[in-house]
């Protein structure tokens, strides 16, 4: 297989891998706890309310609070300035990638700007 064809392929099935695997995994352990719980509905026993609320809690998404977001915004906003500063480290090499480099970094950068903002109009603080 040629090289310029191999490069991408695995840059991209390395992509699809750090999705896929994840949601994969979380679907089988899933569908393990539903046998479980079925074999146990079957034999007659009684499910405790710790588990009913185990199982209804990780389908709820927990509310937007404050620190998340002002963590969102700086984790976002710190990955923009590595990318800005690895543009800036190109730039010694090849002047001309700098600034596309820049303008990519500004994406996450305005991004994470916006969350850091949110958090500190966001009602909710807890």
């Amino acid at each position: 297989m040629d090289s310029e064809i191999l490069i991408p392929l695995a840059f991209f099935s390395m992509i699809a891998a750090i999705v896929l695997v994840p949601t994969w995994l979380k679907s089988r352990e899933r569908r393990e706890m539903q046998a479980t719980l079925r074999a146990s509905i079957e034999k007659g026993q009684s499910l405790p309310p710790e588990v009913i609320e185990a199982i209804s809690k990780d389908n709820a998404k927990s509310p937007a609070t404050a620190m998340r977001d002002l963590r969102t915004g700086v984790i976002l906003l710190s990955v923009a300035i590595g990318a800005a500063l690895f543009g800036y480290a190109v730039s010694f090499a090849e002047m001309d990638a700098f600034y596309p480099i820049v303008g990519i970094a500004a994406i996450p950068g305005m991004i994470g700007l916006a969350f850091i903002i949110l958090s500190f109009f966001n009602k909710n603080k807890g």
